[in-house]
């Protein structure tokens, strides 16, 4: 056994899990094997519903392979980079034993799916400093090792806070914790990020996981599709961990569509025009009144502190404009998230909070 799947639940290294009726290679033209129906739905003009869709389509997951630069064998398919969350932490914490390290404040996933699977939760705080809002890799490092920690979950670039964490960063991090704990990039935001992706590390660092989705930069958010990008020992095990019927089929024609050349071209260049954006409303909003500090970020969003966060969310709701309000997010009782739209909603934006202070 690797020392990889040493890191995996003992109950579960040998699991065999679920073997579903689409799982098996078996050929045939009448269909009798898994108690679907006979008949199609009268709402399903082709009739493609009736029957269970393959756990893994095998030509969306060889286009997604494509688009990140590795195998298929190392990639699985989910809903979402919620459910990849889910599936590490029920494959490698043990119930009340083993822990995760996050990093507040961050995406609340993580928390939720350690605490459903009763892991520790060990959380080592991002750094208030001149660049931004930081994740102290030296500390998360001693804590991982200090605490049991099986996971540590990097969110790069970081939501709410906007900073990425350089990659040679994270090879000191998975050297220090080899053998003892995966580091678990989250790179939902990566294509509006400056640096190259963490799966650059993947045939060098076997305990380094990383996260994508097609709901930020390729605007497929409705179709629940998320990826877990690692070793392919650990990917077969998160695969048996796995419900069946992971991905529903009109999601993975949504998704092949949406990965072809023409929709990936057309995706570069809406990314193209929120980076554009996000600079531009960047010295927007840090010339306002009233507007403590605007971080710089690597995501499509920004986040900001106000003197009074409140006035300023209701006069963005005032104006039609719904931002995600971090208040009672660890360290931001002050500030709001600010998706990055179209410079024409980016424009009311301005207008809304400028219009504030000159009513004040």
């Amino acid at each position: 056994m690797s020392a990889l799947l040493d890191l995996v639940r003992p109950d579960l290294r040998d699991f065999a899990g679920y073997k579903s009726a689409r799982s098996e290679a078996l050929r045939g033209d009448v269909w009798l094997n898994a108690n679907e129906s006979a008949w199609a739905n009268p709402a399903d003009a082709q009739g493609h519903s009736r029957r269970y869709p393959d756990p893994q389509p095998p030509a969306l997951r060889a286009r997604l392979a494509d688009v990140y630069g590795v195998g298929p064998d190392q990639l699985l398919i989910g809903r979402g980079s919620d459910e990849a969350i889910d599936l590490l932490v029920r494959a490698l914490c043990v119930p009340g034993q083993d822990a995760i390290v996050v990093t507040p404040p961050v995406f609340g996933m993580y928390v939720v799916c350690a605490r459903l699977q009763g892991a520790r939760i060990i959380q080592v705080p991002l750094v208030d400093g001149d660049a931004g809002l930081a994740a102290d890799l030296d500390a998360i490092g001693e804590a991982a090792l200090g605490q049991g920690a099986k996971l540590v979950f990097l969110c790069s670039p970081s939501n709410p806070a906007g900073s990425a964490i350089p990659l040679d960063g994270i090879v000191a991090l998975a050297g220090a914790l080899e053998g003892r704990a995966l580091v678990v990039v989250d790179e939902a935001y990566g294509e509006f990020a400056d640096g190259a992706s963490a799966t650059t590390l993947l045939d060098a660092h076997a305990n380094v996981v990383v996260l994508r989705t097609l709901s930020k930069a390729h605007a497929l958010a409705a179709a629940r599709i998320g990826v877990v990008i690692g070793d392919t020992e650990l990917i077969a095990v998160l695969q048996r961990c796995q419900a069946p019927y992971p991905v529903p089929t009109p999601c993975a024609e949504l998704a092949l569509a949406g990965l072809s050349d023409p929709a990936l071209a057309q995706t570069r260049e809406r990314v193209a025009v929120v980076r554009r954006e996000r600079e531009r409303l960047l010295y927007a909003l840090g010339g306002l009144p009233g507007v403590r500090r605007v971080y710089p970020s690597q995501g499509n969003y920004l986040l900001v502190r106000f003197d009074d966060p409140g006035r300023a969310f209701r006069a963005l709701l005032s104006a039609g404009v719904v931002v995600r309000d971090q208040r009672a997010a660890p360290q931001l009782g002050d500030a709001l998230r600010i998706t990055i739209g179209s410079p024409e909603q980016n424009d009311r934006v301005i207008a809304a909070l400028d219009a504030r202070e000159q009513a004040a």
